[in-house]
C-alpha cells in the first residue's frame, strides 16, 4: 500500500518543519512506513530549514526565483516534481512566497497553512502587529486549508492564547510558535490518518 507522503514547504528557520520531523520519526503520524515525509521545497537555498532537512534525511527541492520570469514558471516546476513523487498532502511552514493557482488548483483541499491570528481575524502580514495595535485580549493561531484568497481557506483548527498587557510582538511571537509547534503536527497526524473530511467551507474532524 502507498505511503501517505507530505511535502513541507518552507523559506526560513524551519522550526515547524522540525516538528513535524520530529512527530513523523516518533510514530505520530502512524506507522513509519505508512507516511512520510517526502520532500522539502525551499525558496532560500541557504535557508537553515534546508540544512534540518539533509540532517533528517529528507530531500530537498531547493530554488531561486530570480532565475525564473514568472511565479508561474517555477510553480510549473515544483507541481511536476510534487506528481512525479505523487505527494498526498502540502504543508505551508513559514513559506515566504505567494502561491498562484498554478499549484493552488491541483492541490486544493491538499495543502494546508498555519496563521498567527484566530482567522477571519488579522489575515495577512504581521498578524501579531495587527492584534497588537487593535488591543485584543485574546489571539491564536488557526491551521487552515489554502485556497486562492489571502488566509481564506476552511479552517481546521484553531487554538487561541491570551495577550498579555506586557507583551510586544517578540513576546507574543514566542508563544504564537510554542502552540504553533504543537497543534501544527496534530492536525497534520489527523489529515495522514483519514480523520479530516471537507465539505464546502466545513472541516469534519473525526476523534
Amino acid at each position: 500500500m502507498k505511503p501517505f507522503r507530505i511535502a513541507v514547504f518552507a523559506s526560513g528557520e524551519g522550526t515547524n518543519f522540525q516538528a513535524m520531523v520530529e512527530a513523523w520519526q516518533q510514530g505520530y503520524f502512524g506507522e513509519p512506513d505508512a507516511t512520510t515525509i517526502e520532500l522539502l521545497v525551499s525558496d532560500k537555498p541557504q535557508a537553515p530549514v534546508v540544512q534540518r532537512a539533509i540532517q533528517a534525511g529528507v530531500d530537498t527541492y531547493v530554488f531561486q526565483p530570480k532565475e525564473y520570469s514568472s511565479r508561474e514558471q517555477y510553480e510549473l516546476e515544483i507541481v511536476a516534481e510534487l506528481k512525479r513523487r505523487e505527494i498526498d498532502l502540502i504543508v505551508l511552514a513559514g513559506y515566504m512566497r505567494l502561491l498562484t493557482p498554478t499549484i493552488v488548483d491541483p492541490y486544493m483541499g491538499r495543502m494546508i497553512n498555519v496563521h498567527p491570528s484566530l482567522l477571519p481575524a488579522f489575515p495577512g502580514k504581521d498578524a501579531l502587529g495587527q492584534a497588537l495595535s487593535y488591543g485584543v485580549k485574546v489571539t491564536g493561531i488557526t491551521v487552515h486549508f489554502v485556497d486562492n484568497g489571502m488566509d481564506t481557506g476552511p479552517i481546521i483548527a484553531q487554538q487561541s492564547i491570551e495577550v498579555q498587557q506586557q507583551d510586544t510582538a517578540e513576546t507574543l511571537a514566542e508563544r504564537i510558535h510554542d502552540i504553533e509547534r504543537t497543534l501544527y503536527p496534530q492536525v497534520v497526524a489527523q489529515i495522514a490518518k483519514g480523520k479530516v473530511t471537507l465539505e464546502g467551507r466545513q472541516v469534519i474532524v473525526q476523534a
